[in-house]
C-alpha cells in the first residue's frame, strides 16, 4: 500500500494531468494552434522575454557595469560593415557599449516597468471597478466622473504630470534613486481607467445574476461576495486588457525615456537607447538608434498580436 506522502504526490500529479488535459482540449488552445500568426507571435515574445530575463548570462557584455566600458571601442559599426569588430555584432554606442547587449539589458528594464505598471494599474482599476459596479450610488458616480475626466487627457501627458510633481517634491538625489518606481506609478496612473470601466460594466451584469442573489439571501458579506463570486467572473476581460496594456506601457515608457524623463542613463531602457542614438543618427552612426528601435517595434507588435488573439479566443462572439 502506498504511503500517505506517495498518495499526496499521486493525487497532485493526477490533478496536474487533468488540468493539462482540459487545457489542451479547450477551445482556447484549439484557437491558438490553428492561428499561425499567433504561434509566431508567441515564439517571438518568448524569445524576447527570455533574452531579457537571462541578459546577465546571455549578453556578450554587461553594459550596466561601467568598469567594463572602454571608450576606445566607441562608435564601432556593425560587424559586417567596414571597420566593424566581430566581437560587437551590432556595433557600439558613444560610450563603447555593445549595442546587442544594451538592447538585451534595455529590454529587461522596459519589460520590468511595463509589467509592474500593468499589475499596479490592474489591481487599482479592478478594485475601483468592483466597488463602483457593485455598490453603485454616489461612489459609482464619483469614480466614473474621475475616470471620464482622466480620459480627456492623453496618457503620456498624465505620466509627465505625475513625474513632474514627484520630481518637484522629492530631493534630486532621492528622485534619481526612486526613478524606476516613479515611472511605474506614472504609467499605472494613466492605465487604471480601462480596467475600472471594464470591470464596472462586467460587475453590473454579474451582480444581478442568481448566484449573487443567493449569496445575498444567505447573509454573505458584500465584500466576500465581490471577492469570491463576482471577481472571478470578471477576470477574463481584465486579462485581455492587461495583455494589450503591456504593449501600451512599454511604448509609454519608451516615450518618456526618449523625452529624458525615464530611467537613468546609467541603466538605459530601449527608449533611452533610441534617444542616445538619435543624437548621432545624422552623423552616420545609424545603428545606435535603428537596432533598439527595431527591437521595440518587434516586442510591441508581438505582444499586441497575442493580445488580439486572446481577446478573440476568450470572446465566443468574435470567433
Amino acid at each position: 500500500m502506498a504511503s500517505r506522502d506517495e498518495q499526496v504526490v499521486l493525487s497532485f500529479g493526477q490533478r496536474v494531468g487533468d488540468s493539462l488535459y482540459r487545457f489542451f482540449d479547450s477551445d482556447v488552445f484549439y484557437s491558438f494552434r490553428n492561428s499561425p500568426v499567433t504561434i509566431v507571435a508567441f515564439v517571438v515574445t518568448m524569445i524576447l522575454f527570455l533574452g531579457a530575463a537571462l541578459a546577465p548570462w546571455l549578453a556578450p557584455f554587461n553594459t550596466n557595469d561601467v568598469a567594463t566600458l572602454n571608450l576606445m571601442d566607441a562608435f564601432r559599426p556593425p560587424s559586417w560593415e567596414a571597420g566593424g569588430d566581430p566581437g560587437f555584432l551590432l556595433g557600439t554606442d558613444d560610450q563603447g557599449r555593445d549595442v546587442l547587449s544594451s538592447i538585451m539589458f534595455g529590454m529587461q528594464i522596459s519589460l520590468a516597468v511595463g509589467f509592474a505598471s500593468v499589475v499596479l494599474a490592474a489591481l487599482f482599476g479592478t478594485a475601483l471597478g468592483l466597488l463602483s459596479g457593485y455598490l453603485g450610488g454616489h461612489l459609482d458616480s464619483m469614480i466614473m466622473r474621475v475616470a471620464d475626466i482622466q480620459l480627456t487627457f492623453p496618457a503620456i501627458l498624465i505620466a509627465l504630470l505625475i513625474d513632474g510633481i514627484v520630481s518637484s517634491v522629492l530631493p534630486r538625489a532621492m528622485h534619481e534613486e526612486l526613478k524606476f518606481y516613479v515611472l511605474v506609478l506614472a504609467i499605472a496612473a494613466s492605465q487604471w481607467v480601462n480596467f475600472a470601466r471594464t470591470v464596472r460594466g462586467s460587475t453590473l451584469v454579474e451582480k444581478n445574476k442568481e448566484y449573487v442573489q443567493a449569496a445575498k439571501v444567505i447573509g454573505i458579506h458584500p465584500l466576500l461576495i465581490m471577492l469570491r463570486h463576482v471577481m472571478p467572473n470578471v477576470m477574463g476581460p481584465v486579462l485581455v486588457i492587461a495583455t494589450l496594456s503591456l504593449a501600451i506601457s512599454i511604448l509609454t515608457e519608451a516615450t518618456l525615456s526618449f523625452l529624458g524623463v525615464g530611467v537613468p542613463v546609467t541603466k538605459p531602457s530601449l527608449g533611452t537607447l533610441i534617444r542616445i542614438g538619435n543624437d548621432f543618427l545624422f552623423s552616420g552612426e545609424w545603428w545606435m538608434t535603428i537596432f533598439p528601435g527595431i527591437a521595440l517595434v518587434i516586442l510591441v507588435l508581438a505582444v499586441n498580436l497575442l493580445g488580439d488573439w486572446l481577446r478573440d479566443a476568450l470572446n465566443p462572439k468574435l470567433r
